[in-house]
Formats: C-alpha cells, structure tokens, sequence
C-alpha cells in the first residue's frame, strides 16, 4: 500500500479537494470552499493546510462565525444541495457562534462541513484559553454544543481518526435522507500530528444525488387514496427544489387537475401564474389555498416536514375524511400525523405515481373551484400591494413596489419578523429558486448573511434582501464582506423601529407593547439609528427614501450598480395583510388580571378544538 506523510489538517483539506459532484451534466467541487475565521484552535494546523492548497479549495474570510455559517446554509439551499461549503473556527466562543447556524441546517436539512477548533487531545496544556471545563466529565468541551444540532458529530482525537470520520462525513452531506450538518471537533494538537496516509483515500470521487423509488406496497396505498379522492391537494416543500422535481410536480398536478399549494422552503418551484398554483398555505398563507386546505380529502405532501406554520398548527385541515400522503425521500418526514407513508425522492416519487394513476383525474369541480378562489384571492392581494402616498407605507407595498421593477430572474432573501409572511402571501417569484426563505428555524440575521451564500451559489442572478431594522442590527457585518469579496446585493432595509411583528404577536395575545418597538423598550433616550451612514461605513452605497415612487426609482438605479446597495425606508410597525393565513397556537396565559389576556384565552381555548393531531 503506498502512502503519503501529511499532517492531520493536510490530509482533510487534501480530501476535501478531491470530492466532486455533477451540476448539469458537469463535474465540479463538492466543496465550494472554506469559511474560516482563524484562532488559536485552528490558525496553524488548519490554516497551514489552507493556504496550501487556497488555489484548489479557495478560502474566504468572513467577519463572524454565525454569519459565516449562514451564508454556508444558504450557499448550499441555493445549490440545491448538491454543492456546499466547510466552516472553520477556533475553540471556544469562535466554535459556539457557529452552534446557530448549525441549528439552521438542521432544522432545514441542509449540508454545512463545520470544523470548529478543539482543545489538545493530550490535555498537557489544559486549561488552555477558552477552553470549557467540565467538573465531572474530561472528555466534553465546548463543542459538544453541537451534538444536538448536527446530523453526525465525531471529536478527532488521532490523526488516522479522520479516514473514517471524512468518510462518513460524506456519506451523511450527500445522503437525500440524512442530509444536515456534520461537526468534526478538530483537537489543535491533532490537526498538526503526521501520519502516513493510504495515497487511495485521497483518490477523486464524484457523487450523485441517489434518487430512491417508492416501496411497492407503498405506491398501491397512495395510489388507492388519490384514485377515491374527490378533493386533491398537493404540498409543494423544499425537497421539490432539493430533487429538482419542480418540473415533474407541475406536470403531475396539471395532468391530474390537482390544485397545488406551497411551504416557505418549497416556494418558486410551482409557477406563480399557473391557474392551478394556490401560493402559499397555512399561517402566511393565501385565502385560496387555506380555503381548499380546509375542504381537502386527500393531501400530497411533497419533500415537506409540515411544520406548524405550514399546517396551521393542525387545526387547518379540517376535513373529517382527510388523508395524508408523505412523500419524502426520510422516514422521519414521510409518517407524520399518521400520514400514508411513500418513501421516495420527489421526482422518483412523482413519476411513479403518475404512471399508477393513468388518465386519473379530480373531479372538474374541484379544479375549478381552486381557479375562482385563486382569482379571488388575487384581487384582495392586489390591494394590500398597491402603489400608495403614505408617509408610511406598509411591509406588503414596499414588497408590492419591488415587484414591479424586479424581474423575474431575481431573488428575494427573507427569514424573521414580519417580511416571510408578507413574502409568502405576496411575492410571486419568476423562476427557481427566486424566493429564499429561512423559515424552518426563522433565525435572525440570517437575511445578509444568507443572501452572500446565495450570491455565491447564483452569481449571474440579482440578490434582494428583505429585512426589517431589527434584523439588520443584529447582523450586518457580511455587507462588508459582500464588497470585500465583489458579490453585490441590494439590501432592502424596512426601518419601523423595533421588533413590530412580535410586538404584533404580543398584541393580538392580549399583552400590552412592551420591549418590542423601541418606544416600549426601558430608555433613556430613544436611539437614532443612521443606516445609511452605517451601511456605507461597511462600504456599500446607501440611500434612504422617502416614499413608494422614491423606492422604484432607487431600486432601478441599485440594479445598475456594480457595489452593494442599501435601501432604506420608513414604514408602518402595526400594518399587515390582514386577508388570508390560518391560526397559529402561541400559548395564552391561563391566568391574568388583565381583562385582555384574559379575553385571549377565551379565544384562544376555542381554537384549540379546530386542533386534529394524529388522527
């Protein structure tokens, strides 16, 4: 067996070179490179290996780990999961900021290597600085943090330790089923110990998407159900984009005549303007597709989790016949709330049934009755979206203006606060991919970040960030490494001072405002907040307007510009599209003095009886 001499940290990197996917039709890195952040726990071992090989596996410098982490989550939801990054820190608080963003991929299935800096696997120095000290157990440190949100965790204690650990690394990031984060705690000392290395494990690989058909058992049942359906629905999820089905779904739902629906990780794969596309459902959704939602008798739910939002917290379906059908390539997923489960890739899944059902189609009634809700629904929407004169408009018109001079190549990022719903409801993207939402674990400060992995994933399409003042002051330093690195974006910044969509939430549970807006909050003197001179502190350009006219005009101009663009606009904290979405269960105190909570109650027990789980 030949061998070759590297340290730890060469034979990753090395490795990591040396896996390949293939992209329409052509081979290129798994790996679009390495976010790293350089410490005590990694700047020597890892960083030596790095500069070495910087022209084959290209290193970028961010300006925070979370951040870096989120562009990562976002580079890799944008690639459709077939390409993604790596992520390195040092130990301690470099490794614990990068915790959040592997809850992100978690919850949203998505790959991110993250190699954290760990303490020495000899333990002669310890404590060393920032280390984490355990009174009962020498063997945990700071990282293991991340064992709750990663798919895999494995600590590298010896440096043969990571032809195994790298194996299944990749076994887990490219796996449909298990996809999610992987953590390898990388010991500082073992990142510079050599050993000699089996030349064949550093030999290239190419890996495909595995596209599992349906168990045959399984295919019958749900073919049986939609065959005595009389009121279809599908769920378009995020795993329709994951298997680039959306062509396949678009296709089954109109030879079928079901009427289709989507999540907040499954929207842009189903057209827009197609009479059958309902827009979004649940929560945010569109009084077209939780009108039918409700009526449903069998519900396709196509590479989604059916998260509450999604479902209305259960209480949208409220048809007493309904069954659901969980096609999903992870079991986990698939039997939700006694779904019938059909364990398949999205496209595997859909040609198959396709082929079971024939010339099957849902009654001509029920098609229709999704096109007149569809129309309807539109006229409302067209309302909240509208150019206005107000001094300050709403969340849904200024989303109303960048619509009207987008096109339909561009995409918008979105993740907290108020702007996901309204996005959900309103924005109608042009293409796939063209709406990025984070909303599986709603994290924020993911917009900035997230919109430079989406940049580096689709370079030639235009990056809009949608985001509020709070967001934006919890995370804005990746605008400097967006004109760092020549990536531009046009950040959309709706200034209405403060938290307004909890301070909404706090309202309609019968609370009073408080510590949400900024008024509401514990002050001395209530700040003043310059974003444009902040934004251009960072090296963007910058402009504040003043009005809906004012915001087309900049934002045609922001399109020409070559730098990032920052747009600012004052806007209203309590208006909302208050047409269409469902119920959502947020727990109301059971006992208060104040008659309003108490009154929240009330309601809120009512509503807990539409709630059917697991039946």
């Amino acid at each position: 067996m030949k061998t070759i001499r590297l340290t730890a940290a060469q034979a990753t990197v090395r490795f990591l070179a040396q896996q390949m996917t293939e992209v329409d039709g052509k081979k290129v890195p798994l790996f679009g490179g390495v976010f790293a952040i350089f410490g005590h726990g990694n700047v020597a071992g890892l960083g030596e290996a790095l500069y070495a090989a910087r022209d084959n596996l290209p290193t970028y410098r961010s300006h925070n780990e979370q951040a870096m982490g989120l562009s990562a989550v976002a580079y890799a939801k944008a690639s459709r999961r077939q390409r993604m990054m790596v992520c390195t820190s040092s130990i301690g608080p470099g490794a614990t900021n990068m915790v959040t963003a592997a809850a992100v991929a978690s919850v949203n299935r998505l790959p991110v290597l993250f190699l954290p800096g760990d303490i020495f696997a000899n333990r002669r120095p310890d404590p060393v600085l920032q280390q984490v000290e355990d009174f009962g157990d020498g063997t945990i440190s700071a990282n293991d943090c991340f064992k709750p949100v990663s798919r895999y965790f494995d600590r590298i204690t010896r440096p043969e330790q990571i032809v195994p650990a790298l194996t299944r690394a990749i076994s887990v990031l490219t796996d449909p089923a298990e996809c999610g984060p992987v953590t390898l705690a990388f010991c500082q000392d073992v990142q510079a110990e050599a050993y000699d290395y089996p030349l064949s494990f550093f030999e290239e690989r190419l890996h495909r998407p595995r596209r599992q058909g349906p168990d045959a058992h399984e295919l019958k049942e749900a073919v049986a159900a939609l065959r005595a359906a009389k009121k279809p629905f599908v769920i378009c999820g995020g795993g329709v984009l994951y298997s680039d089905a959306e062509k396949e779904l678009l296709a089954f739902c109109q030879k079928h005549a079901i009427p289709m629906t989507e999540t907040q990780a499954g929207k842009s794969a189903i057209p827009a303007d197609h009479e059958l596309s309902l827009g979004a459902i649940g929560v945010t959704g569109t009084g077209a597709a939780d009108k039918l939602a409700e009526e449903a008798d069998v519900i396709l739910a196509v590479g989604t989790r059916l998260a509450d939002f999604t479902t209305g917290s259960w209480a949208l379906f409220q048809n007493p016949a309904r069954r659901f059908i969980g096609l999903n390539v992870q079991v986990f997923d698939a039997i939700k709330h006694s779904a019938l489960p059909l364990v398949a890739d999205a496209r595997a899944g859909l040609a198959a049934l396709d082929a079971a059902l024939g010339d099957w189609k849902a009654p001509d009634v029920w098609r229709q009755s999704a096109v007149e809700a569809k129309a309807e629904w539109m006229k409302v929407a067209a309302r909240y979206i509208a150019p206005t004169n107000l001094e300050l408009p709403s969340d849904a018109q200024v989303l109303g203006a960048l619509q009207r001079v987008g096109l339909a190549t561009d995409i918008v990022v979105c993740a907290a606060g108020g702007l996901p719903g309204e996005l959900h409801k309103h924005w109608q993207a042009g293409a796939p991919l063209g709406y990025h939402a984070e909303y599986g674990y709603s994290c924020m400060g993911y917009e900035i970040a997230g919109a430079l992995g989406v940049k580096m994933a689709q370079p030639n399409r235009e990056v809009i960030v949608s985001l509020g003042d709070g967001s934006y002051l919890m995370m804005n330093s990746e605008i400097a490494t967006s004109v760092m690195l020549g990536l531009k974006l046009i950040i959309v910044v709706n200034d209405n001072r403060g938290f307004a969509c909890i301070n909404r939430l706090q309202r309609a549970t019968g609370g009073e405002s408080f510590n949400n807006l900024l008024r509401d909050t514990r002050h001395e003197t209530l700040p003043t907040v310059d974003f444009v001179a902040h934004a251009r502190s960072l090296g963007a350009e910058a402009v504040k307007v003043k009005s809906i006219d004012e915001l087309e005009t900049a934002f045609t101009k922001a399109r020409k510009a070559k730098a990032t663009q920052v747009i600012v606009i004052d806007t209203d904290p309590m208006a909302i599209t208050d047409a269409g979405g469902a119920w959502w269960d947020v727990a109301v105190p059971e006992v208060s003095s104040r008659e309003t909570v108490v009154a929240a109650r009330d309601n809120y027990e009512k509503a807990l009886a539409a709630q059917r789980v697991g039946d």
